[in-house]
């Protein structure tokens, strides 16, 4: 009773979050075309600012989907970035227009597909069209990616461990390179790209003179995130969540009990191949382009690790732990990569670099020493944060004494260097991730309670 209180509490929670970040999304990217240069740049969003949103919520999708398998079913799989391809490519040939097939497939004479979703409702260009077409092409992404999940499943899920890991990740291989294959060219378009596909700034609503009158680019890509991603939690909370969880705790106890292993394995593989499918559609549609080579083992590593930092087992810690690693790769860290001249050594803004550098590098130090405060052999953790905390004071203090205007190290590619770093510190610190295995509201209503009993004794 109680934990079914608790559900629906982080239910309603989640509707109410879910809204209010449809509808600030909306007014921040409007509010940010309307003003324009009328206001000073500093208060209003940057256009960095919506790559990382939209490419956050294309992430969080296909996180949350390999937290499904990998963290609520307990089966080790690295194929994501092949089943995002499949999704991908699936939803770029059937968008593709009609008039526009001759000059995408130019190498083979045009395309082999005679037909082109939105151009069946009435063209891209139409309400109809475009959302119709898109969203059955999305659709059909995810079901293709199901498909070749339920045909590979069949053998390989008889593996457990490093040995399935192994297997999905040839199989992301083996698709990549078959769909650059020359003989299906006139499908797949070989190793070129397919282009002019609708993107997410075609649901902009415009006027009659083509103006842009409601921007709806950032909304699209969070609406679906948002509806697979509740999908995705009832599913969990359902009994066949219970199902998965039980498989994952203990596969023999599980069978004695009356799952049927094989059958909750391949559901399991299943949807979350179908849902990476549908966030392999979304990315088309980010980059406006379905290209093989960019689907890459470095891809699934990426949203393994964005499932490790948010924590394996929570669908909150997915989404949280996706929009801060897009925001720090795309976003926060690009400074790292430009060299950073000041005009003399009493600039003020030299001054203030140090300042905050300083500050941030103490706060973040006693932050990480006070968090591992408690416990056995946590000593090397503090020892080693003291250590890096006090090479950063000095190094910011040889920078301020010896009056130098340009900072040092920073130039092209150190920004991955730090990312590094910060991505080191992150997991020896938070081994189970930010939130663990728990949620996000799990933790608000736990606190909310302990304060409540703090407060009637």
């Amino acid at each position: 009773m109680i934990q079914e209180k608790k559900s629906k509490k982080g239910a309603a929670a989640g509707l109410i979050l879910a809204a209010v970040l449809l509808i600030l999304v909306v007014v921040l990217e409007n509010l940010s075309a309307l003003l324009g240069n009328a206001v000073p740049s500093f208060l209003l969003p940057t256009s960095q600012l919506f790559v990382v949103l939209k490419k956050g919520a294309v992430y969080s999708l296909v996180a949350v989907s390999m937290n499904l398998l990998n963290g609520f079913t307990g089966l080790f799989s690295l194929g994501q970035a092949g089943f995002m391809l499949l999704g991908a490519y699936t939803y770029a040939i059937l968008t593709v227009p009609m008039s526009a097939k001759e000059t995408v497939y130019y190498l083979y004479g045009g395309s082999a597909v005679p037909f082109s979703l939105p151009d069946l409702f009435g063209g891209a260009d139409t309400p109809s069209g475009l959302i119709l077409g898109v969203a059955l092409a999305i659709l059909l992404g995810g079901c293709v990616a199901a498909l070749f999940a339920f045909l590979i499943g069949l053998p390989v899920l008889r593996l457990k461990s490093d040995y399935l890991a192994i297997a999905t990740l040839g199989f992301a291989e083996i698709i990549r390179a078959v769909f650059q294959w020359q003989p299906l060219g006139p499908i797949t378009n070989g190793a070129n790209m397919i282009t002019q596909i609708p993107t997410f700034n075609n649901f902009n609503i415009t006027d009659a003179n083509g103006t842009v009158i409601l921007r709806l680019s950032t909304f699209f890509p969070f609406l679906v995130a948002i509806l697979c991603i509740a999908i995705i939690v009832m599913l969990i909370n359902s009994s066949y969540g219970r199902a998965f969880k039980a498989i994952r705790e203990d596969e023999i106890a599980a069978e004695a009990m009356g799952i049927n292993l094989a059958k909750h394995k391949m559901l399991s593989f299943c949807i979350s191949s179908f849902f990476a499918g549908v966030g392999g559609a979304l990315f088309a549609m980010f980059v406006n382009n379905a290209q093989a080579k960019v689907y890459t083992s470095t891809m699934t590593y990426e949203i393994l690790l964005i499932v490790v930092i948010g924590g394996i087992g929570s669908i909150s810690g997915s989404c949280i732990a996706t929009f801060l690693y897009v925001a720090c790769s795309e976003w926060w860290l690009r400074f790292l990569d430009n060299t950073m001249q000041f005009s003399s050594p009493s600039a003020p803004e030299r001054t203030t670099f140090i300042v905050v550098f300083a500050v941030v590098v103490v706060l973040a130090a006693a932050l990480l020493i006070w968090r591992e405060r408690r416990g056995r052999g946590v000593f090397w953790k503090q020892a080693l944060v003291a250590l890096l905390a006090v090479a950063l004071l000095a190094w910011i203090t040889w920078f301020a004494l010896s009056g130098q205007t340009k900072v040092p190290l920073l130039r092209t590619g150190f920004r991955m260097v730090v990312f590094s770093v910060i991505i080191m510190i992150v997991v020896l610190f938070f081994r189970r991730g930010m939130l663990g295995d728990k949620e996000l509201t799990d933790i608000l209503f736990s606190r909310r309670k302990a304060v409540g009993k703090e407060a009637a004794q």
